[in-house]
């Protein structure tokens, strides 16, 4: 299937290239996916009459609702008819209790409230089906939320009034020129200004190794003395690694060395079509096996905490793991961020992911031999609308309203393309099969499991994670049969990570799971872990600490006596775009 041959020959080649058309149409959606899940939907639907009368019930009560409300609130009672969902920030603004705001507002809910009854609980429907529908259909109602257009939003029409529609002339200004960046392949504005080496990716250090898939840098000390275990970190390959080395003020890499570790940090390549057939083999073992082999001819006899982020933190399990399985005891501590081990539960992005939609992204890989990152980045919009979407165009081109990016969001827009063969394989065993948790995924031919780690997992999640939930990387603790410490924190995916000392309003809990503790489900968990404030890397840092030999070292040379510094930090790779 991934052979590298020449696929053109290939009955299927018409087939591929008409579906690579279509996607670049769809935004990467698979059309036949979606309509699979709606037909499943209005079938059984349509042979559900009591589900027909419960509906009729609730129209009739929900018109009973919005009727007594709109006299009531004609009449000056102000008392909400409907609340938002928490995460719904659209209609916070006091100004949206005015009338005829405030009837705009509760029609709209009632009627995503009706549609959230109709598009789920039909007997027969498969889950996954459901779901995409349920999402589906509040998609195509958020295109009509009252917030997204000027006359019916009074946020809107107060700073019009304000400004004389100045407002709306900034706002054509940002919209032109957003299309103008769009069409020429530009970053988005003000990202100019986080370049990285420059301002961003700035803690000092070398890059010691290289190969065609990876840059290894070791940073340079700031310490005297060191913790003699090294650590060495695996970012997620989906961005690019300097989200752990952003501004000096929240670089994790500064946070670290400034504490006294020797750290590593593999940087990835950016792929293109020569890269097509690179597989998940290949970036286990020049990703993280060959780093590791790296790092231990820098600092020998000495044992390595492993660090991942997201599908690197994955792909560390992986590794991990077999080497659990052959007896390579070299990991003193695992940590993982933001990662799923367990994808049966993965949350809204596997919406995108079923066979008719892995078909269709290999076709759409196929067909360029990797996956754009404006391919990718359509369904992390659809995922977050509302803030991604919706909201920003209603402040950048209503209210005219342009807010500077942060180095966070800069990061975000410097995405990263990936391998057909990689993602392909990435999509169907670990996500679509779940093998990894199944005890299916193989290595060097035989398959591995996560009870065969041995070192302690310091595992780390985030409340509003929309790409890992947090639930879902709770799932370890069925999993590992060694100590697991396990924190959820405040934030998102990316941001609940980044959440350096001082970081206002930040919050976690932390408990450790002893590989002989009874289990407790994570809403029980959550209930029952005391809620601390600040920052959880202070908790982390002291957790290495306590894995770490009590006796401190000089630092390990850049480069050690077995390799020659290639370049300055942050290297080449991490600069291709």
């Amino acid at each position: 299937m991934y052979q590298n041959d020449d696929v053109t020959s290939q009955p299927q080649a018409l087939d591929r290239m008409l579906h690579a058309a279509v996607g670049r149409a769809t935004g990467s959606i698979s059309p036949p996916s979606l309509a699979l899940a709606y037909l499943d939907w209005l079938v059984h639907f349509s042979s559900s009459p009591a589900k027909w009368t419960e509906l009729l019930i609730k129209a009739r009560r929900k018109m009973l609702r919005f009727g007594l409300y709109s006299v009531r609130s004609m009449n000056g009672e102000t008392e909400p008819c409907i609340e938002p969902l928490p995460q719904d920030y659209r209609f916070r603004a006091p100004e949206w209790q005015q009338w005829p705001f405030n009837l705009y507002y509760t029609s709209f809910l009632l009627a995503q409230q009706w549609l959230h009854n109709a598009t789920t609980g039909v007997r027969g429907v498969s889950k996954h089906h459901e779901q995409v529908v349920e999402f589906g259909t509040r998609q195509a109602l958020d295109v009509f939320s009252p917030s997204n257009f000027p006359l019916t939003n009074p946020e809107v029409l107060k700073v019009t009034l304000k400004e004389g529609g100045a407002n709306l002339g900034r706002g054509l200004v940002n919209f032109v020129e957003d299309v103008e960046r769009e069409l020429a392949n530009l970053e988005p504005t003000g990202t100019e200004k986080f370049r990285v080496g420059e301002s961003v990716a700035v803690t000092p250090g070398k890059v010691v190794y290289r190969n065609q898939l990876i840059e290894l840098i070791q940073y340079q000390p700031t310490t005297e003395t060191v913790h003699k275990e090294p650590i060495l970190i695996v970012p997620a390959w989906i961005m690019k690694y300097y989200i752990l080395d952003l501004s000096p003020h929240n670089s994790m890499v500064k946070y670290l060395v400034d504490q006294g570790h020797t750290v590593f940090m593999v940087s990835w390549k950016n792929p293109d079509a020569a890269d097509a057939y690179m597989g998940m083999g290949d970036y286990r073992r020049l990703g993280i096996m060959a780093p590791l082999d790296v790092v231990t001819a820098i600092a020998p006899n000495r044992k390595i905490h492993a660090v991942g982020y997201c599908i690197g933190g994955t792909l560390l399990t992986i590794a991990a793991a077999a080497m659990g399985r052959s007896g390579d005891d070299r990991l003193a501590s695992l940590t993982l961020f933001a990662t799923e081990t367990d994808f049966s539960d993965a949350g809204e992005l596997t919406l995108f992911i079923d066979d008719s939609q892995v078909a269709f992204l290999q076709d759409i890989m196929w067909d360029k031999g990797y996956l754009d990152t404006k391919q990718m980045a359509g369904a992390f919009h659809l995922l977050r609308s509302r803030d991604l979407v919706w909201s920003r165009m209603v402040r950048d081109y209503l209210l005219g309203d342009r807010r500077p990016p942060n180095d966070l969001m800069a990061w975000n827009a410097d995405a990263t393309r990936l391998p057909f063969r990689m993602h392909s394989e990435y999509l169907e065993w670990i996500y679509l099969r779940n093998q990894l948790a199944n005890g299916e995924y193989k290595v060097d031919g035989r398959p591995v499991s996560i009870s065969s780690i041995r070192p302690p997992l310091f595992v780390v999640s985030t409340e509003k994670d929309h790409v890992a939930p947090w639930k879902s990387v709770y799932k370890i603790h069925l999993q590992a049969d060694t100590p697991i410490t396990f924190v959820l924190t405040s934030g998102g995916h990316n941001a609940g990570i980044i959440s350096e000392p001082g970081h206002p309003r930040r919050r976690y809990r932390v408990s450790t799971h002893g590989d002989r503790a009874a289990y407790r489900d994570p809403d029980t968990w959550c209930e029952t872990t005391p809620l601390k404030q600040g920052s959880w890397w202070p908790e982390w840092q002291a957790w290495l600490k306590s894995k770490s030999a009590p006796d401190r070292a000089v630092p390990p040379a850049l480069g050690g006596n077995a390799f020659t510094p290639l370049c300055d930090a942050p290297g080449t790779y991490v600069m291709v775009s």
